[in-house]
């Protein structure tokens, strides 16, 4: 194999030094364009911690600017931009650089009690420093592709990670006593209450950064914690979202089966999975389907996420007393065709729900359970009755989220025949056991190995078989069993499918589904 292409260890961040490595002629500015940087030696050789351990040309030239050999190990981007930043003190990160130009404040204590120091937290949160850093973290987050963003006060330090691909990763964060002023800033941005800091808070930032062709919007929640308040900011990128049936990720027959069910005049169609595996962008792209000029479409939704040309959708307002039921109360009498429901909470918002179903309307609606079959038991324990669910429900699509392995580093492994058995690979694919990739990591993929998701999922259509085991009261396995033996594919075989075509690996699939 050649040099650079293997699999390489990932450094951990616990391993990078405490003091620059002596006796190197490398310029700090060098190391951090090619995001490389010597972390020791090891038997003769000086270890890199390397973003692209495939880079041959950057190994190369500090061997000869070293005069001795290197050992390759691969590292995080930020990682590495960050001891780069403590090791040399030279092209100092923009975060650094903003600490560092206004100084850091007095320690911050415990927090004072509500409403006696409002004005104090509006002038620090209106400062250069807070304005700069949030607009900072909130402006890498999305150079990185991040999804969400947290920050997370501690008693010594203030966290910032990304959720990248579905995964948190650390990055460099401000000093832990700029964090009053940073969640203030975050909390006037968002309209939020600053002087309320006992109870958790939810809100919404709008906001166009420079060079930005769209506008960004961020869902904000804050919840108080013993060392502050911790802020998560969801980006919701309407650029971003391909609504497309065919870009969702669904195998081509179970597509096809999504596709008739919305076809329906009317029914219940469910789509369920935990939070962040897709469903509200499974949601989105069957409206998008749907809303012609011949259709009322109508949503209610907690929060609107993405706004779509030709829907109405309404924001549910609890303070106001404004539900999921109370709103669902009011749509039907609008006349519409289609109703979107952002999530079946309670009884009687499922109950409307189904009664919208019988009258008439497609009813499109999601519900926290871990498989497709699990629905049913889940409406049947919320006090929709049998015979109601099996005159309305169309379908059930169950899903979750699987990183895609990138495309120019994923590396080929041979399983063993006991791995291939164990995950299940043998009845796909046969007795003998094939090839698969691993993730690898390169500077594409900023050292991760992944690059972007895609869904793994099973669709139930609702059966005359199914239909009598619901009436039946049959448990869960049993429905699962009828629908398999009906050629519903599970997550964990659609799963297994993609990481046999190279799309994903056995090991992303095995954290997101298990084998029924």
């Amino acid at each position: 194999m050649p040099q650079g292409t293997e699999l390489r260890p990932l450094v951990q961040a616990t391993h990078y030094p405490a003091e620059a490595v002596p006796g190197l002629e490398v310029s700090p500015r060098f190391l951090r364009h090619r995001l490389v940087v010597p972390i020791g030696e090891e038997e003769g050789r000086l270890v890199l911690a390397m973003a692209n351990t495939g880079d041959d040309e950057t190994a190369s030239a500090i061997e000869i600017a070293c005069a001795r050999p290197v050992a390759r190990r691969r590292g995080l981007p930020s990682e590495i931009e960050a001891a780069i930043d403590r090791l040399y003190g030279a092209g100092k990160s923009r975060l650094a650089q903003i600490v560092d130009a206004h100084g850091v404040g007095e320690p911050a204590g415990a927090p004072p009690a509500a409403g006696e120091d409002v004005e104090q937290l509006r002038d620090l949160a209106g400062e250069a420093p807070a304005v700069r850093l949030v607009a900072h973290i909130i402006e890498r987050a999305l150079a990185c592709g991040a999804s969400d963003i947290h920050i997370e006060p501690f008693a010594t330090r203030l966290q910032v990670r990304y959720r990248i691909d579905g995964v948190l990763q650390a990055v460099e964060a401000p000093p832990v006593q700029l964090a009053p002023a940073i969640v203030s800033r975050i909390k006037i941005m968002a309209k939020l209450d600053i002087a309320e800091r006992r109870l958790p808070q939810d809100g919404r930032i709008s906001l166009r950064l420079p060079g930005a062709e769209h506008d960004i919007d961020a869902r904000v929640s804050t919840v108080p914690t013993l060392h502050g308040e911790s802020v998560v900011l969801r980006l919701l990128r309407r650029e971003a979202v391909a609504l497309e049936l065919s870009t969702l990720g669904f195998a081509p027959e179970a597509l096809e089966a999504f596709a008739r069910a919305l076809d329906q005049p009317h029914g219940l169609i469910l789509v369920t999975g935990p939070t962040g595996s897709g469903k509200t962008t499974t949601l989105y792209t069957a409206l998008a389907r749907l809303n012609t000029q011949a259709r009322k479409v109508v949503t209610v939704e907690d929060p609107v996420e993405y706004q779509l040309e030709g829907v109405n959708q309404i924001q549910v307002k609890p303070a106001i007393q404004l539900g999921f039921a109370s709103a669902l109360r009011s749509i039907v009498r609008q006349d519409p065709d289609v109703i979107m429901v952002g999530e079946m909470r309670d009884a009687e918002t499922a109950r409307i729900c189904v009664q919208s179903a019988l009258t008439g309307h497609l009813v499109l609606s999601t519900l926290h359970t871990n498989d497709a079959p699990g629905s049913v038991t889940r409406l049947l324990d919320m006090g929709v009755e049998d015979y109601l669910v099996t005159s309305t429900v169309n379908a059930v699509v169950a899903q979750r989220l699987v990183r895609v392995l990138c495309g120019r580093c994923r590396t080929p492994w041979q399983p063993s025949l006991e791995e291939w058995r164990s995950a299940g690979l043998a009845r796909l694919a046969g007795p003998a056991a094939m090839p698969l990739y691993r993730a690898a990591g390169c500077e594409h993929c900023a050292g991760t190995g992944y690059r972007g998701r895609t869904a793994v999922l099973e669709l139930m259509p609702m059966s005359e078989r199914l239909r009598r085991l619901i009436l039946s009261h049959a448990e869960t396995s049993a429905l699962r069993a009828a629908a398999h033996d009906e050629g519903m594919r599970t997550m964990y075989e659609h799963g297994l499918e993609k990481a046999l075509a190279g799309t994903t690996s056995l090991e992303e699939v095995l954290r997101v589904a298990t084998q029924a």
